[in-house]
């Protein structure tokens, strides 16, 4: 395996759920990681989360950003870079959805803005670190898409499908053109995550339903996992869903309104 010590790494998202669960594992693989949300104070707390989960306090930091802000990402992407001398590792785990999202509901002001921080920011944080990747000739891209990206159902409504599916493409796209350079991208998919986000839907599922669920650590293990890989492998896609697969099994939550 390909030792992830001493690589910095970049994860948006990093506040809370998935993004800062990849960046608890990546700390203790080595790294150094800059997380990134839109609120300073919930970052600040999640800095105190890491290191309570076993995150070197030296191995991770902070640094505010709405991904939907393009000059505000080329602005920190650059303050990283002359910081710690580069990214080797982009986590793109900033998403965001909304418990009116059907097609009967919705409009394209809510449309626009999951497409701007899911799809958007993570386009516009990988040009922010490409070319020092291309310059080095090394890079991960690990892009939080969704099983609902994957294989397209009711539960997300269309702004959060399309744009994860976007997202998936977004990762192919990176591999056909950057491969040569040396560069790899992963679209992750996984399936339900008990994470925060869980509450912006329409009907937040339960306390019993949300224990069969992959859990944030099951993501920080994935994302672990993939950083790791040597040089030379490209995990092109990774699909990951709990075995109570409520996708294919159903939920009360999961209900189609008429």
């Amino acid at each position: 395996m390909n030792s992830t010590t001493k690589k910095i790494a970049w994860i948006t998202g990093g506040g809370s759920g998935i993004g800062l669960a990849g960046a608890v594992e990546l700390a203790k693989a080595g790294c150094h990681v800059v997380i990134s949300g839109r609120d300073a104070a919930k970052l600040d707390a999640a800095l105190a989360q890491a290191q309570a989960r076993g995150a070197p306090a030296a191995s991770i930091s902070a640094a505010p950003l709405d991904v939907a802000d393009g000059a505000a990402v080329a602005r920190v992407a650059q303050g990283i870079q002359a910081e710690h001398g580069r990214v080797d590792i982009l986590v793109n785990s900033a998403g965001i959805n909304f418990p009116k999202r059907y097609w009967g509901e919705t409009d394209a002001a809510t449309f626009d803005q999951v497409v701007d921080v899911n799809l958007n920011g993570a386009m516009a944080c990988t040009l922010a670190v490409l070319p020092g990747m291309r310059a080095r000739r090394a890079g991960t891209v690990i892009n939080v898409a969704s099983f609902a990206g994957w294989t397209y159902s009711y539960l997300t409504g269309p702004a959060y499908t399309a744009s994860k599916a976007a997202l998936m493409a977004l990762t192919h796209s990176f591999n056909i053109e950057e491969g040569v350079h040396g560069l790899r991208a992963t679209a992750l998919c996984p399936g339900e995550v008990a994470t925060p986000i869980l509450a912006k839907r329409p009907v937040p599922p339960s306390d019993a339903e949300k224990a069969r669920m992959l859990q944030e650590a099951d993501l920080g293990r994935t994302i672990r996992f993939i950083a790791d890989m040597p040089a030379h492998v490209c995990i092109n896609e990774l699909v990951i869903s709990p075995v109570w697969n409520r996708l294919y099994i159903g939920g009360e939550d999961l209900q189609r309104k008429a």
